[in-house]
């Protein structure tokens, strides 16, 4: 009798990806298989498939980190099915969860990968991986400038200099530089100092104002539909709307609020045993950039919607920290619905 085969062999890599070299680990459905390092090149890892493993269905995953998605995508163009996953998301048991080496992560990653328990994160394009970059980089510039006043003023208390009370507050109006510029001092070493650090400031703020422009300006033109939708809810701004669209990608791939909410961070956390039920409060997996921006918004948006003020009136007695939390996951489910029917919001109108 001819025996003929059906389906064929699979082959599961679990890589730990470095700067200078992968920790890589092959497993396929019938053996365990064997760790070893590599230099970090995916065209390598091909060539050792293809000469080790010919006619084998691949799997590969990594933990998403500094590396990017490069290899992800170069593994694809291969053929292979490819996941990057959160390394929250590898299941350890027992004693897994006090020893960690590369080569117990790549082990641990091609197994869980072969007993189909990994679910991979969602890959953004080049075109919004890109935006996105240049949005993280407004929000370092952010820090940077929030850095560089609290030297200033540092170095003006140290001086014994008080600040005039129309300045002392965290507005930097041009009248305020030009009073710090034009402070004495009894020897050219101190006002050198202070120069310095203005110019930096100078550079800081306006690097600030441009990357800001040019992210306004980029969604304006490349995410036009979206960029205005999520412009007509009260309290997100430009940069609020460049963030939805660049940190969280296509509102319409969230299947519904919960998803999008638990995504963001905004779904508290609960729990339960027996007769025992207690909320844990906000959920510490998240995506703490885009919820501190959706609760900023809320600030906004209770200023200028009378329904979301009537709202947090409603709570006023409670925790401030929670009710404006509570705000900011009505804001979330109006941004979504605004993306999802495609239809401008009308400020006044119950969503």
């Amino acid at each position: 009798m001819k025996t003929q085969i059906t389906a064929l062999p699979k082959l599961f890599i679990g890589i730990d990806i470095h700067k200078r070299s992968w920790k890589i680990h092959c497993s396929t459905d019938l053996f365990a298989g064997k760790s070893f390092s590599m230099p970090p090149d995916p065209y390598k890892l091909q060539g050792y498939v293809q000469k080790h493993f010919p006619d084998h269905e691949v799997s590969t995953a990594y933990e998403a980190g500094c590396c990017g998605y490069s290899a992800h995508r170069t593994f694809e163009s291969f053929g292979w099915r490819s996941l990057v996953v959160n390394p929250a998301d590898i299941h350890r048991k027992g004693k897994e969860k006090y020893t960690k080496t590369d080569r117990i992560d790549a082990q641990l990653i091609s197994r869980e990968l072969k007993d189909e328990r990994l679910e991979g994160i969602t890959v953004p394009d080049k075109e919004r991986e890109e935006l996105r970059s240049l949005f993280r980089r407004r929000n370092e510039l952010v820090k940077d400038l929030r850095r560089v006043k609290c030297m200033i003023k540092m170095q003006l208390l140290y001086f014994g200099i008080k600040v005039p009370a129309e300045f002392d507050n965290d507005h930097w109006s041009h009248a305020f530089r030009h009073w710090i510029d034009s402070q004495e001092f009894n020897y050219p070493t101190a006002k050198e100092t202070m120069s310095s650090k203005m110019r930096n400031f100078r550079f800081v703020d306006k690097e600030l104002r441009d990357v800001s422009s040019q992210l306004r300006a980029y969604c304006r033109k490349h995410f036009k539909k979206d960029y205005y939708l999520l412009r007509s809810v009260p309290g997100i701004g430009g940069i609020v709307a460049v963030g939805i669209i660049s940190e969280l990608g296509d509102l319409r791939r969230f299947n519904s609020l919960k998803h999008l909410a638990g995504y963001v961070g905004l779904a508290p956390g609960i729990y339960e045993s027996g007769a025992t039920s207690k909320s844990t409060g906000m959920n510490p997996r998240c995506h703490r950039l885009i919820r501190s921006y959706f609760v900023e918004a809320s600030w906004q948006a209770i200023r200028t919607d009378p329904v979301l003020q009537a709202y947090y009136r409603k709570h006023l007695g409670k925790d401030v920290k929670k009710i404006i939390v509570k705000v900011a996951h009505k804001l979330l489910s109006r941004t979504l619905a605004v993306i999802k029917t495609e239809t401008p919001y009308e400020i006044g109108v119950v969503a």
